[in-house]
């Protein structure tokens, strides 16, 4: 039996019934039969009682709906009563009910041109612009089969768009075999957005592929793709299929080098939970054996967090046993003789209450290990680069043989005294390693402040320090420094500054010999100084109207000073020597300054603003002491900048002799980044001491971005005096949108390496993937 209703435009609003429930005939131009789940729209349906079943042609929808039952939300009081707390009483003997209201959820939508339903089986067979809609994902093909009761089905020549639409899978056969879960025949993944009808910039294509319940992608027989051509084949893979954190393999990094030969790293990320995760890294190294990494990184609030790496080698290429790598450490120039070689480093930050903590890490197993492994995924380069953007700051230079680890705690309080604890241990990589040892301090306690004398105008300053300087061969020592001092304004005239200072300072020793012989007769020392000084300036400024492009005003301040500083003299040979604290120079000197601060003042679209454009400042001293009577005049120190452009920055200083020396020191830094994200900088330092202890270098860097998405980096440290390049660095990086490819080359000395990096979009990238806030 057949009952067909059409109307133009029609709406038919059918709720499949449950397994027990049967179909009832109904005649005219509207109806609608409702079930507990699902719901059908569509502009045409014909439905048949034996077996029951449903035709469905035209914008046809079908929605599965939840009922949902929930007290209903009471307006704001209005009433003088109720808002003074004045209850109504309610009517004698009727019990308040609280208010219901019911509503209806959708849950899944399934559209189609054409649908047939068995009500029966609770299958649907459906063609045509079919979409399927289940929350996170988005299912669409030409035509496919459809389970009702358990929402799993298959679909022809079908697509999927999950998890925002980041997510893009297609498939000559698709089979839905759970809430999120798929079977893919003959399909392709890529996790980015593409236009309808695109080919895709990238994408894995497989044979077979599965999607599984906690979202990673399954791959057989797999080929990688760029613009559909494939250029690599992997018989199986798997890989994170939704955008949020997830564990899976990142894409790995291969490299050739002149002397470690083939490189390849395959990054694996481990997702521990939403703010910590492990990243490992294995690499393998053709010419020096296998190297493990690792980093581990969490965070709790942004003023909470931890970032800690670590490599590990056992090196082929250290055997000094082996004639085969004699040409390693010659053209190298490397000292070391171990084979296990290794890299620790991390930080962490942590506020308790008003107390932050800060933890730095730094311990290598050689001198040559930093120098070696410069480039890479876990490289000096990178890892300073990385912890630089995260916690603002970054490692000492990579030749420095003291590696600092440090713990620093610190409060300050409101009336501006301040008190930090630091404990400093030092990893010493010098080759020999020869007594004494670098000091460490366990711990160093500071506590500085600055305090008003009452309504005197005179203010009192303090800054003692408690060190215990420890090693393991050689003196050691706890010290007690506690300079005291007054400060106090004179207000001579109303034009010229003027401000005195008079302190005492008092350091005592408690020294532990250790053994050292020198020592061995020394319990404790005591040194007193004493100092003042004073300085007296004036504060001169002038406007000038200039009417150049969008600048309308110039500003030149002129800051002239006299200052005199006295430090008494005292013989301080019977105290050991940890620090500058241990060799206070005595000092009877008047200083000149003649400092010159310029600004301007324009008009840019509509807005006024004002900036720095550079400064001049000079300075020299004469010095009254009996023992520099031949030389007094100090050198000149000249310090100069300039700021033509926002963004742009030039700054130089040097210290010139006045007795024939010339130019003893120069330095030359200049710096520019516009909003684009281009970068140029070039650093040239040079110091003339002796004949034998000169010493020129220079570094620059540029990195800019081409046309066709396409970004290129270069820098370059070199050593001038010698005629040798430190380092030198090239980058290429190609980066449409969803990937990019970076072909890049580090040169060290006696070594040149080539890397290939690739990074996909929601993949992951050779860094790893960054938690918010680190």
């Amino acid at each position: 039996m057949q009952k067909n209703i059409q109307s133009t435009p029609f709406v038919l609003i059918f709720l499949i019934i449950s397994a027990n429930c049967l179909f009832l005939p109904t005649k005219g131009l509207t109806g609608s039969i409702q079930a507990e789940e699902w719901e059908i729209t569509a502009d045409k349906i014909i439905r048949y009682e034996n077996p029951a079943s449903v035709i469905a042609e035209g914008n046809v929808v079908l929605k599965k709906t939840e009922t949902v039952t929930r007290k209903k939300k009471e307006p704001a009081a209005t009433d003088w009563s109720s808002l003074l707390g004045e209850e109504n009483q309610p009517d004698e003997g009727k019990e308040k009910k609280p208010a219901m209201v019911t509503e209806k959820k959708t849950l899944t939508t399934i559209k189609a041109d054409w649908i047939a339903y068995d009500v029966d089986l609770g299958k649907i067979k459906a063609r045509g612009n079919l979409l399927i809609d289940i929350g996170p994902d988005q299912l669409t093909a030409e035509s496919g089969t459809v389970d009702l009761n358990s929402e799993t089905g298959t679909f022809q020549n079908a697509s999927i768009i999950r998890q925002y639409k980041d997510m893009h899978l297609e498939g000559r056969v698709i089979e839905k075999t759970g809430d999120l879960t798929y079977h893919i025949k003959d399909g392709w993944i890529i996790t980015c957005k593409v236009k309808e009808g695109e080919t895709p910039p990238w994408s894995f294509a497989a044979s077979d592929a599965k999607i599984t319940e906690n979202g990673y992608a399954f791959l057989k027989n797999a080929t990688f793709r760029i613009k559909d051509v494939p250029v690599l084949y992997m018989p199986i893979i798997f890989l994170p299929a939704k955008t949020t954190r997830q564990t899976g393999f990142l894409f790995p990094s291969v490299g050739l080098s002149d002397r470690d030969g083939f490189d390849f790293t395959a990054p694996f990320f481990i997702n521990l939970s939403p703010s910590s995760d492990i990243t490992l890294y294995p690499e393998y190294i053709s010419e020096r054996g296998f190297m493990a990494g690792a980093e581990f990184r969490y965070t709790s609030d942004p003023t909470s967090m931890g970032f800690f790496m670590a490599n590990y080698l056992n090196d082929d290429l250290s055997d000094k046993n082996d004639p085969d790598n004699a040409d390693y450490f010659a053209d190298g120039g490397f000292k070391h003789t171990n084979q296990e070689r290794y890299w620790v480093r991390g930080k962490a930050d942590k506020d308790f209450g008003l107390w932050t903590t800060r933890l730095d890490l730094d311990i290598a197993s050689d001198l040559d290990y930093l120098t070696e492994f410069n480039s890479g995924m876990t490289g000096f380069i990178t890892t300073q680069d990385r912890f630089l953007k995260t916690f603002g700051r970054g490692f000492q230079n990579k030749t420095e043989l003291a590696r600092e680890n440090t713990l620093k705690i610190l409060r300050s309080w409101d009336n501006g005294s301040a008190l930090q604890i630091n404990f400093l241990g030092i990893n010493d990589l010098r080759e020999p390693q020869t007594s004494p040892d670098p000091l460490w301090n366990l711990p160093m306690i500071n506590y500085s402040g600055l305090l008003p004398v009452y309504d005197s105008g005179v203010d009192f300053s303090w800054n003692a320090n408690y060190t215990n300087f420890w090693r393991d061969n050689g003196v050691r020592a706890q010290r007690l420094d506690l300079p005291l001092k007054l400060i106090a304004g004179i207000p001579l005239t109303p034009y010229l500054e003027t401000t005195v200072d008079a302190g005492i300072r008092n350091t005592s020793y408690l020294i532990d010999d250790n053994g050292d012989d020198k020592w061995k007769d020394s319990d404790t020392e005591n040194r007193f100084l004493v100092d003042f000084g004073g300085k007296v300036g004036a504060n001169m400024v002038r406007d000038f109207d200039i009417n150049v492009g969008e600048i309308y005003r110039w500003n030149h301040t002129f800051r002239p000073s006299i200052s005199y500083r006295y430090t008494s003299d005292e013989n301080q040979d019977n105290l050991p020597k940890f620090d500058d604290v241990d060799r206070v120079a005595d000092q009877n000197i008047v200083y000149y300054n003649l400092d010159n601060f310029f600004s301007i003042f324009g008009l840019h679209n509509g807005s006024e603003y004002d900036r720095q454009y550079g400064y001049l400042k000079i300075r020299q001293g004469y010095d009254f002491r009996s023992k520099v009577s031949d030389t007094p005049l100090t050198p000149v120190e000249l310090k100069a900048a300039l700021f033509p452009l926002k963004d742009f920055r030039i700054v130089y200083r040097s210290d010139i002799d006045v007795y024939g020396a010339g130019v003893t020191h120069n330095a030359l830094e200049t710096g520019y980044r516009n909003d684009r994200g281009d970068t140029f900088y070039l650093d040239y330092f040079s110091t003339k001491n002796t004949s034998a202890n000169n010493t020129e270098s220079i570094k620059g860097g540029v990195k800019v971005s081409l046309l066709y998405s396409l970004l290129a980096s270069y820098d370059i440290e070199r050593s001038l005096e010698d005629s040798q390049t430190i380092q030198e660095n090239f980058s290429l990086i190609y980066q449409p949108s969803c990937w990019s490819v970076e072909f890049a080359t580090n040169y060290t000395p006696g070594n040149q390496k080539y890397m290939l990096m690739f990074r996909l979009a929601n993949i992951g990238n050779p860094f790893g993937i960054d938690l918010p806030g680190i």
